[in-house]
């Protein structure tokens, strides 16, 4: 028998009112009913429904049951065996893989004549397969939903069918209404229905269409539907971009249209539930303008602008929908169906705004959450600092990063352009801190770590002079230092910061420069933290460091709390201090981890022994460091006073610092694939950071130290060379002048015809040709004019500052004519490698020529200032390792490694 579908429609619908689609009367048979997604869908909805579903199959496994909270539901082989056990139902419910939906949906319309709805939950159904069960369907007279949807439900006959429409709980978000739903998405059935439960609105008849190729139950017959539902007010529909369906859509009740989706119009192919392709149906734009015409208005809802007629309103956030069904629904005289449940207003149970002063817009206040979270919440609350998940870190890295697509490194999301702007000290903490430090912490930074830079007494000066004895390169020199700055020699500093946050954290501290921010006579002197320290050593470093933090008017409230305690000149304790300030902010917003604040001292007692190991040990002696005395030292100049006197004998000028600053900030870091990165991983993963107190970080220093080479971190010594062999013989007095009496360009002219020469007679006789230092790059190289833009931004900060450099202009003339003369196919970057020995040498070039710094001195110190800028970043990564990696995570497996012969 034909069965007869409702008038108008070209093509079969038997569907002619919404409180049809889900009804206490209907009798489920689920396909698959066993499987991963049906067995924890169903009894929920079966429990609901109030035991709506007769069977289920699941080929080879028919004598089983699904159990639910109203009893089991009987599993068999297939379709006719749950018929010819006498049970019936008129609604299938299809969970098969999109392979076999077409069969199953082809079984259910064969065995069951009594069969007049399906619900096909699968997504991504074939396209072919979609229109054969489309016309299996039309001929048989069966309404199909689907397929990828969350079924149909109903809020007033209490029925869900098919998926997981109000969640694991429906009865909180079904609340019987007047408002029916039609969304594309599954999920945002239930969101909606919950937004609208909040505002006072409840619901009769939910359904999810889904988004595959096609859309079986689509909005024409779903108007028709709603038109006819005497409990449907009015109906929130969620449209996204593909197909037609809602083209020349006419309603008589309200509609309130959510239309997402712009963001998809430049995609190319299905993203997420949303099957059509962008461009091969409509855009999010044509459907905003049909709903539009549909509901007798000119423009979008949003709160600031409410746009809404009797007929409607559209809007394009999920958000704006209850209050723009308000608006229609107040329009027309309408009341809400129950008083509002909530609000949706943002309701965080936790916060945390990193520090900055927010605009009320966006300072949300917390509330308290419901229990049990909030128990949880409130131990969350007490944790101090950050805890990272632990991964494998072998080949990667949360401290450093290269742009690929630029070349350019940063540290923490800090470009090492702009580190190059920063000061030495503010460089220093941004890799511990996670963010750049103010004027106080540059100061409380040179403090704790000038203040181990001088060596005198100390075994590993003796250390450092050994190894440059016995003709060690420079990163040995300091890894023999670093090696005897082990965990014992900051034991004391690094429980000073446990002690300081246990005592201060819980008593409300938030800023510690902040004199006023904490009565110390409150202060216990006799709480167990305290007891941990031992007994106070005072001595001349901690009084120098003191007076020097008093000198730069640094206070800081841990400081003052060791003056209290009779401990203000103790300097492991002082160490501790500077450490604990430096690091509270980034610690109480949980931007670093307590661990990383323990280390601290440790850091930079290295960083300070690093330097000091840098000079010789003739500078080094009681009470002084190259010429200044230890008040000296700490209480006055930088960082970059003390890095560039080590490197030249002499004092710098401003010019000298900006210069070292930029120097310094470009060598930071080249990203965790680097070798010198590496080696620094690799120390740590051997240790074990899951569990931290094992990792000793010196260790992980002279990991870095000892992958630093004359391939890597001398290399910068080739440029030097080149330039002095090319430039000296000119006669050139003052690279930093504006105008010199040396013709650089002719010079660059007279060097690439004798290297086009060479070029020649060693590809004649198969000898391998000597590469020109400092210039071409492996990316930036197939233009007709080649630009590194690291080598750019240094070139235009300079000229912004009205300073010149001889040896950086004639690279750049070298590369012109290496191109004029027939040398190079185009002209060549100037690459930073040439950048960092113009630099370095314009600022030794005074000295060279006095004869003050040999060729090996020079050597020595291009290397030492690659040490100098990469310890910054190898000790983030150190201390990334700490907090994220896992152990010996950076070996590689054997499967992977090869022999050779």
């Amino acid at each position: 028998m034909v069965r007869q579908g409702q008038p108008g429609f070209k093509y079969y619908v038997g569907i002619g009112s919404l409180d049809e689609i889900a009804t206490r009367g209907d009798r489920v048979c689920v396909l698959n009913i066993l499987g991963n997604e049906s067995r924890s869908v169903t009894p929920v909805s079966h429990a609901f429904s109030g035991g709506n579903v007769v069977f289920g199959t699941s080929p080879g496994r028919g004598g089983e049951v699904l159990e639910t909270e109203v009893g089991p539901i009987p599993v068999f082989d297939n379709v006719r065996d749950g018929l010819d056990a006498g049970h019936r139902f008129d609604t299938g419910v299809v969970y098969l893989p999109p392979a076999a939906v077409r069969h199953g949906v082809y079984e259910l319309i064969r065995v069951d004549p009594d069969l007049r709805k399906v619900v096909i939950i699968t997504e991504k159904v074939p396209v072919h397969d979609a229109r054969a069960i489309r016309a299996v369907a039309q001929q048989a007279g069966v309404d199909v939903f689907g397929a990828n949807c969350l079924g149909v439900a109903d809020s007033w006959n209490r029925v869900r069918i098919g998926g997981a429409l109000g969640g694991d709980r429906p009865d909180e978000a079904l609340r019987k209404g007047s408002v029916a739903v039609y969304s594309n998405s599954g999920n945002f059935t239930t969101t909606i229905a919950s937004y609208l439960a909040m505002a006072g609105w409840g619901t009769t008849t939910l359904i999810s269409s889904g988004k595959d190729h096609y859309i079986h139950y689509a909005s024409p017959e779903w108007a028709y539907a709603f038109e006819r539902d005497p409990r449907s007010r009015a109906a929130v529909m969620y449209v996204e971009p593909g197909g037609d369906y809602e083209e020349e859509l006419a309603f008589t009740k309200p509609v309130v249209a959510c239309v997402v989706g712009r963001w998809k119009e430049k995609l190319t192919r299905s993203v997420g539930h949303a099957g059509a392709i962008a461009g091969s149906g409509n855009s999010a734009r044509d459907k905003e303008r049909w709903m539009m015409e549909a509901l007798g208005v000119d423009g979008v809802f949003t709160p600031e602008r409410p746009v809404f007629g009797a007929g409607g309103a559209v809007v394009t956030n999920i958000a704006h929908i209850p209050a723009a069904l308000d608006a229609v629904m107040a329009l027309r005289g309408e009341d809400r169906d129950f008083e509002p449940q909530g609000s949706l207003e943002l309701k965080p149970w936790f916060g945390n705004a990193q520090g900055l002063d927010l605009p009320d817009s966006l300072a949300i206040p917390v509330v308290e959450a419901m229990e049990p979270y909030r128990d949880q919440i409130e131990r969350l609350n007490r944790q101090v600092g950050a805890i990272f998940a632990r991964q494998n870190l072998k080949d990667a890295s949360g401290a450093t990063r290269m742009d690929p697509g630029t070349g350019v490194s940063s540290l923490h999301g800090v470009p090492v352009l702009d580190a190059g702007l920063a000061s030495f000290e503010s460089n220093l903490c941004l890799a511990l801190l996670r963010e750049p430090t103010g004027a106080e912490g540059d100061h409380l930074t040179h403090v704790g770590v000038a203040a181990w830079a001088g060596l005198h007494g100390d075994p590993a000066l003796a250390a450092a002079a050994a190894a440059r004895e016995a003709g060690s390169s420079p990163s040995l020199v300091l890894a023999a230092a670093a090696a005897l700055v082990g965990p014992a020699r900051t034991e004391r500093a690094r429980a000073a910061v446990d002690a300081f946050i246990d005592v201060f954290a819980f008593a409300g501290l938030k800023d510690p420069l902040d004199g006023s921010a904490m009565d110390l006579d409150a202060v216990d002197s006799d709480a167990a933290p305290w007891s941990t320290l031992g007994p106070v050593r005072a001595t001349d470093r901690g009084r120098a460091m003191a007076e020097a933090l008093e000198a730069r008017a640094v206070r800081s409230v841990f400081v003052d709390a060791l003056g209290r305690l009779g401990a203000g000149h103790d300097e492991d304790l002082l160490l501790g201090a500077i450490a604990a300030t430096l690091a509270w902010r980034p610690l109480l917003r949980r931007r670093i981890s307590r661990t990383t604040a323990r280390n601290l001292p440790w850091f930079l007692r290295l960083y300070g022994t690093l330097l000091g190991a840098s000079i010789r040990p003739e500078d080094h002696g009681p009470g002084r460091l190259l010429g200044w005395d230890t008040d000296e030292l700490l209480g006055s100049g930088s960082l970059i006073d003390l890095a560039f006197r080590a490197l030249t004998g002499a004092d710098p000028t401003d010019e000298h610092r900006v210069a070292l600053r930029m120097l310094l900030g470009l060598l930071v870091t080249n990203g965790p694939g680097t070798i010198s990165a590496q080696g620094a991983k690799g120390a740590v993963s051997a240790d074990g950071p899951e569990s931290p107190d094992r990792v000793q970080i010196n260790k992980a220093m002279v990991g870095f130290l000892s992958h630093s080479g004359y391939s890597h971190g001398g290399n910068g010594y080739e440029g030097i060379r080149f330039l002095i062999d090319v430039l000296e013989p000119t006669g050139l007095v003052d690279p930093g002048a504006a105008e010199t009496d040396v013709d650089l360009r002719e010079v660059a002219r007279e060097y690439a015809l004798r290297f086009a020469a060479e070029k020649a007679r060693a590809k004649a006789v198969g000898d391998p040709v000597q590469a020109i230092p400092g210039i071409n790059h492996p990316v930036y190289r197939g233009e007709p004019v080649n630009l590194e833009p690291r080598e750019v931004f240094i070139a235009d900060f300079f000229a912004k500052r009205g300073e010149h450099n001889a040896f950086h202009r004639f690279y750049k003339h070298l590369v012109e004519v290496l191109y004029e003369e027939g040398v190079t196919r185009n002209v060549f970057a100037v690459n930073i490698d040439a950048v960092i020995s113009s630099l370095l040498l314009k600022m030794m070039w005074p000295r060279h020529r006095a004869g003050d710094l040999d060729e090996g001195r020079l050597e020595e110190a291009a290397f030492v200032v690659f040490l100098y800028g990469r310890m910054i970043g190898c000790a983030a990564e150190i201390d990334d390792h700490i907090n994220r990696g896992r152990n010996m995570d950076t070996r590689t497996p054997a499967s992977r490694c090869r022999a050779v012969t």
